[in-house]
């Protein structure tokens, strides 16, 4: 049976070249398909005996180089390619062999059919239809021959070989699947070497460090199977000035939104691309920095890094993971994004090599903004079509140390994943006074306030005027405004001694603001409006008293300071004492 294979696959083999003479055009170039060569004629003839026995018309001709040469044919110019490629798409000869025009060739050491099929083969015949039962199945089709392997010197000099472009498509190839991590430059130094041995070792080979030609050809067929599974293509999208490989099989063209090129899912892939270019400085950089971390599309956790000339950004979540890089060159902003879903993280990680490997930003030119229309808002937010990540709730604080201890409501951080201190500085909660409706927050890396609240020492006198700076609009606004108002009573409306109540209209978003007299000393904490039944007048607030939260500090090891001054300040000077002793506090799922 072995041997009835063996005439079986010598029968497929010699179809393509069984091309009458007659018919080809007597002045048609010959050539031949060369599928290796060997540095001395006893190794070559050995290795052309062993072909010869899958195929009917090797033979061996001594090159000009010295080195020996074994082919297939001859053939005419377009059967000869039709033959080389149906042999490398079966795998039956190494994928580096191609086709010799015989200008380098000499005198043959193997003549075509010099060695015949072998007699037991021979003798055997192929069954016509008329010979088989009517009710018998077909016959099963023969496997490809595999590739002769090599021991580790033929390796090497059937290596060596090798176009520079097919050394680098090995490693790309080992890059690819995990194995390499440097340079694509064709160079098989100790690294290519290492990772040659590792692939081998993976897949229970010998780990010579050198690949045989049936091994590099089942490395390079895995590499181009899972090329076209992703749909790899180098893409150049003239508008943006980026040239860089997509999976086109996960992802389309949707849409340009200056600066996105917005590259959206296929078929329910999950997967999304944004291509960014836009013209800016360093200031624009470092502003792109901050506003890409809104994006739903960036989760909060994961690494950060920003130079003066570009930044990465990894973000990831249990639904969602994402990779964003920018480079500023030439007051020119250019960069990706990939987002995918972490299930997939195994096959994003070799389309994200591919990415980084291939991103190259071109020309003199970026994203046009006016080349899509957006409102004045869109512009400059720069996030036309994207979903900006919003905070459950944000409210207000006090900074009460200098090191960004930050005083606030109960409220504003109950039930919190996370807790930020302006958007972007992560904080932990240090106590709540759920009697008080108080809490003090601390940042987890330390900030340096502009301005630490003074506390009022002594009892404000009934009618005066008082300012609340808070963030009544909670995250729509870049900064704290100032809400003017007067003290009505020094108790609740049910004589809390801890309450103050004011004649002041304040919004949700103010609560935990510092309630301030006119020299700027503070004089209470406004706490969150009533949401029961009871429905009070708008302009009726309330405020913590200044001594009951001067004891909440101290124990808390926080040493309130004191105010010094009395005098009334002007409105421009309370303004910059206000926005400078505010903070935004933000609660996050």
């Amino acid at each position: 049976m072995m041997k009835q294979a063996i005439f079986l696959l010598w029968l497929g083999a010699a179809l393509p070249a069984a091309v009458p003479v007659w018919a080809q055009e007597q002045n048609e170039t010959r050539v031949w398909v060369q599928i290796e060569a060997r540095p001395t004629e006893a190794e070559a003839d050995e290795r052309a005996r062993a072909y010869a026995e899958v195929f009917p018309d090797v033979a061996g001709y001594r090159l000009s180089s010295g080195w020996y040469a074994i082919v297939l044919g001859p053939y005419g110019t377009d059967v000869a390619r039709l033959r080389l490629q149906d042999l490398l798409a079966a795998g039956m000869i190494p994928r580096d062999s191609f086709i010799a025009d015989g200008r380098a060739f000499r005198e043959p050491f193997l003549a075509p059919g010099a060695v015949p099929p072998a007699p037991e083969a021979e003798a055997l015949a192929v069954p016509g239809p008329e010979m088989l039962p009517e009710d018998a199945p077909p016959a099963p089709e023969a496997a490809p021959a595999p590739l002769p392997d090599e021991t580790p010197a033929e390796a090497r000099r059937s290596e060596a070989l090798l176009l520079a472009s097919e050394r680098q498509e090995l490693q790309a190839a080992l890059q690819w699947f995990g194995f390499y991590a440097s340079a694509i430059d064709g160079a098989f130094g100790p690294g290519t070497r290492a990772s040659m041995a590792a692939w081998q070792q993976a897949e229970g080979a010998e780990a010579t460090g050198i690949l045989t030609a049936r091994q590099r050809a089942e490395l390079l067929d895995r590499y181009g199977r899972a090329q076209a599974e992703l749909g790899l293509e180098t893409v150049t999208e003239e508008e943006a000035g980026i040239r860089i490989t997509l999976p086109t099989a996960l992802v389309g063209f949707d849409r340009y939104d200056p600066p996105f090129v917005h590259y959206a899912p296929k078929d329910g892939s999950g997967v999304q691309v944004m291509l960014i270019s836009e013209p800016g400085d360093r200031g624009a950089l470092y502003g792109l920095y901050d506003i890409l971390q809104t994006l739903e599309v960036v989760p909060p956790e994961g690494t950060r890094s920003r130079t003066e000339t570009g930044f990465t950004i990894e973000g990831r979540s249990a639904d969602l993971a994402s990779y964003t890089h920018v480079e500023l060159a030439g007051g020119l902003l250019k960069g990706y994004m990939l987002v995918w879903h972490p299930g997939d993280d195994e096959r994003m990680a070799r389309v994200l090599t591919a990415m980084q490997s291939s991103f190259r930003p071109f020309g003199d030119r970026a994203l046009d903004p006016g080349m899509v229309e957006m409102t004045e808002e869109q512009r400059r937010g720069m996030l036309a079509g994207l979903e900006v990540r919003k905070p459950r709730r944000s409210r207000s604080g006090i900074f009460v140390d200098p090191k960004g201890a930050v005083l606030t409501t109960a409220e504003a951080v109950a039930g919190c994943g996370r807790v930020t201190i302006d958007r972007e500085h992560e904080a932990r909660v240090v106590t709540t006074d759920a009697a008080l409706g108080m809490a003090l927050l601390r940042p987890v890396h330390p900030l340096a306030p502009r301005v630490t609240a003074s506390f009022r020492s002594t009892e404000a006198r009934l009618g005066s005027p008082v300012a609340v700076a808070g963030y009544p609009y909670e995250e729509a606004l870049p900064a704290p405004t100032l809400t003017f108002g007067a003290l009505d009573a020094l108790t609740g409306l049910e004589g809390e001694s801890d309450l103050r109540r004011l004649r002041l209209a304040s919004r949700p978003g103010d609560a935990g603001g510092p309630v301030l007299d006119g020299s700027g000393a503070v004089l209470g904490m406004l706490v969150a409006p009533e949401t029961g039944e009871r429905r009070l007048p708008d302009e009726v607030s309330f405020a913590l008293a200044p001594a009951a939260l001067t004891a909440r500090l101290s124990e808390a090891g926080i040493e309130p300071r004191r105010a010094e001054g009395s005098g009334a300040l002007a409105p421009e000077d309370l303004v910059r004492l206000g926005d400078g002793m505010t903070a935004l506090v933000s609660c996050w799922d």
